[in-house]
């Protein structure tokens, strides 16, 4: 642990005695946190969205856990900083409604036919499979994915229109305390398996994706070298394995409803 966090940790009011020269060292340490968190969710959304306004929002997510970070309670504050540092870019977003209806229509029509064809297969569809249930060229195909991967971002506001599937999901994952509710543990576990299972059924380069993205913290660029392909096909890869694991989650936990009704 840093001497800064220690601080932070050690105080025993820190809502009200964490001093403004603490919490301005703690901003500059990690203000590189803040930027990586602000560039990782960027390489997902539109060009028109400024990498500086959600840096600037991030930051507010910082000061934010400064304040309102718990030291008695078992967390490394570097855990909760990123939580809130993603939620506050998160919430900007969603509040500006950066997502066109129409792209979140084509999303959710390929994300469904994903779902369907998992459903029919047992196993993830190939582009050609999706080509030929959608009607569609490749080359629409394509661009369909590449208007969906802005979409990726969970809109929590969007619930309503959710899957019971989903929102039993949604619940076991945002669940604070997974260890407090046996059932949301269940629930948790049951997710992680599913995914692990999707991962195992994806294509090889998707899988590589993701594990290079979420795993060895490469960015699209960095995944491109390695793999040999444009960024643009890497962030298209990732939006479909994405979107495979999405529908084989909304599959699994609609058949769960169906057998427990």
């Amino acid at each position: 642990m840093s001497s800064l966090t220690a601080k932070l940790k050690n105080l025993k009011d820190y809502r009200s005695t964490v001093d403004p020269k603490v919490k301005d060292e703690i901003i500059l340490e990690y203000a590189p946190l803040v930027r990586y968190i602000a560039q990782k969710i960027a390489s997902r959304l539109p060009p028109n969205i400024e990498l500086d306004d959600m840096i600037s929002c991030g930051v507010i997510g910082l000061m934010d856990a400064i304040e309102k970070f718990d030291p008695s309670r078992d967390n490394k504050f570097k855990t909760y900083a990123e939580f809130r540092i993603r939620g506050a870019i998160l919430d900007e977003l969603r509040s500006q409604d950066w997502v066109p209806r129409s792209v979140r229509e084509k999303a959710k029509l390929v994300e469904k036919a994903y779902a369907k064809l998992e459903k029919d297969l047992g196993r993830p569809a190939t582009d050609e499979e999706m080509c030929e249930h959608l009607q569609c060229s490749m080359d629409e195909f394509h661009e369909l994915i590449n208007k969906s991967k802005s979409v990726s971002l969970l809109n929590i506001e969007d619930a309503a229109a959710m899957s019971k599937g989903d929102k039993k999901l949604m619940v076991s994952l945002m669940e604070t305390s997974r260890g407090a509710n046996p059932q949301t543990a269940v629930g948790y576990k049951r997710a992680q398996e599913i995914i692990k299972e999707g991962i195992k059924a994806l294509p090889e380069k998707q899988r590589l994706v993701l594990s290079l993205y979420y795993f060895e913290d490469l960015n699209l660029k960095e995944i491109g070298q390695v793999l040999d392909v444009t960024e643009s096909r890497v962030s298209q890869l990732h939006t479909q394995a994405i979107l495979k694991l999405k529908a084989k989650l909304r599959n699994q936990f609609e058949s769960y409803e169906d057998l427990a009704s």
